[in-house]
């Protein structure tokens, strides 16, 4: 991954047709779409960023507002030439692309939000991202991961993908995670705005994630003026990793429809 427009985040961009953008999780990297991005680059423009700080990012301040990493979206895009385009977040990345949603809409061709909501922390939620923030800054990236695999997957994920979440998120720098931390426990109740957003939308969710759970995104496709849902049997948070012939066969059938 080594293309970069000016002091935007580095992003890999490789096949032709019909743009989409895929936006990392929390605590990961771009990475973690590798799969997708060598399936869907056989017939489609397949381009995926490591957000600021994160990742082939690494050495670029990480925003502490989601809403800047929104915006560097928007500006690959121009960067790129290209006016619309599919864009898929999941987790920390589909708060981005809602922030995207409500910032520069016209650059929207369709959306894709897996396991994420639209409604902000409550005080709980808060409260645990301030604790997590402490733990990275006192004692570093890989007892935060540790402490979140049992949520980010659920109990029947493999050894394997249990073993590529820990080393991907282990390797990222404390001043990313705390950074992202601070974002996310900041930002925006997107649920008014869920009605503005007119374009084709896919909710996808694990049936065993706890973190944004199958009701909240249920409740998030009913709000969407052109939603539909997909819930993954057996998954936890991190869909595509844990089920990724049921989470491609989802976004194969959106994009095709």
């Amino acid at each position: 991954m080594t293309d970069t427009l000016r002091t935007g985040p580095k992003f890999a961009d490789e096949g032709r047709g019909d743009p989409i953008v895929f936006l990392h999780a929390f605590p990961l990297d771009a990475t973690m779409w590798d799969a997708e991005r060598a399936e869907l680059s056989r017939d489609r423009r397949v381009i995926v960023p490591d957000l600021r700080g994160f990742g082939a990012s690494a050495t670029l301040s990480a925003p502490s507002v989601l809403d800047e990493h929104a915006d560097d979206i928007a500006r690959l895009l121009t960067g790129l030439g290209i006016e619309r385009a599919t864009v898929a977040g999941l987790s920390m990345g589909g708060y981005i692309a809602l922030a995207l949603a409500r910032r520069h809409p016209q650059r929207l061709a369709r959306l894709i939000l897996a396991d994420t909501k639209s409604a902000p922390d409550s005080p709980d939620g808060r409260r645990a991202r301030d604790e997590n923030i402490e733990l990275v800054r006192s004692q570093g990236v890989p007892p935060l991961v540790e402490r979140l695999l049992p949520k980010l997957l659920s109990a029947g994920a493999s050894p394997e993908v249990v073993a590529r979440v820990r080393a991907l998120g282990g390797r990222q720098t404390r001043e990313a995670i705390a950074s992202a931390l601070a974002a996310m426990r900041d930002r925006a109740d997107s649920t008014p705005m869920l009605a503005a957003i007119d374009v084709p939308t896919l909710v996808i969710v694990g049936e065993a994630d706890s973190i944004s759970p199958p009701a909240e995104a249920r409740a998030m496709a009913s709000a969407l003026p052109r939603g539909e849902l997909t819930i993954i049997a057996g998954a936890g948070h991190l869909t595509n990793l844990e089920s990724p012939s049921a989470f491609m066969t989802a976004i194969r059938k959106f994009l095709d429809g």
